[in-house]
């Protein structure tokens, strides 16, 4: 079976003048359909780094990058971003929501910029709220809504094109645990219903509910295994 997600040799450097500052020294990994992976490391690590290039938010300097079987690590930007827009469901811990628009209209975004009729563009909006169960806020702003809700709604907006990957980013970052909680058996309900689920975390109770943990170090992968606590988690056990 190939991967959804194929890294071979990844290498990512910055540039200060002509001095190179290596943050990705050669990645290798293969992430499948439907996995659900945490990647973790201290900061410095590359994992932020390394969500960028996964993303196609920016492009290795050397390496080779396969999303689902075509070759992105060469692409342009304006072919990176269609990829963007098609494959990839991106969530983050700042939500990024625009404040002015209603959790519909925040949602229904991703459909304006990939050409949907407005009908359309509200049905599926409305779909994807009542998934993760807002359905009943659909009208609400940002600021009617509590932290736990508006990030429901940036999970939404990243469902609506029916990408491929989701792609979380420390998604309970400012979030309290019991919320944490809430957010997390959401995901691992888009994950069973048949996404793939990529999460950056530093935080170890939140990487325990992936179904695998991959930790990088000095911008190398310096293990990946599957998580012990996953099934537990989704039991509802706490450990």
């Amino acid at each position: 079976m190939d991967a959804m997600i194929h890294l071979n040799n990844i290498q990512k450097s910055y540039f200060m003048g002509s001095q190179a500052l290596p943050v990705l020294k050669g990645i290798n990994l293969d992430i499948f359909k439907n996995e659900y992976v945490a990647l973790m490391g201290p900061s410095g690590s590359g994992k932020s780094t390394l969500m960028n290039i996964i993303g196609c938010l920016d492009s290795p300097t050397a390496g080779t990058y396969i999303l689902n079987n075509k070759d992105v690590s060469k692409m342009v930007d304006d072919d990176l971003a269609e990829v963007r827009n098609k494959d990839i469901g991106f969530i983050f811990q700042q939500f990024n929501l625009l404040p002015r628009l209603t959790a519909a209209e925040n949602v229904a975004l991703p459909l304006v910029y990939a050409g949907v009729g407005k009908k359309e563009r509200t049905e599926r909006a409305m779909a994807v709220l009542a998934q993760v169960g807002l359905a009943d806020r659909s009208h609400h702003r940002p600021n009617e809504l509590s932290g736990g809700q508006i990030q429901r709604v940036a999970i939404a907006r990243a469902l609506v094109n029916n990408p491929a990957i989701i792609l979380a980013d420390e998604p309970t970052g400012n979030l309290d645990s019991k919320t944490s909680a809430e957010v997390m058996h959401i995901f691992g309900k888009i994950q069973s219903e048949g996404n793939t689920v990529v999460l950056v975390t530093h935080e170890e109770e939140i990487a325990g509910y992936a179904k695998r943990v991959v930790r990088l170090r000095d911008g190398l992968v310096e293990s990946d295994r599957t998580s012990s606590f996953a099934s537990f988690k989704e039991e509802g056990v706490h450990v």
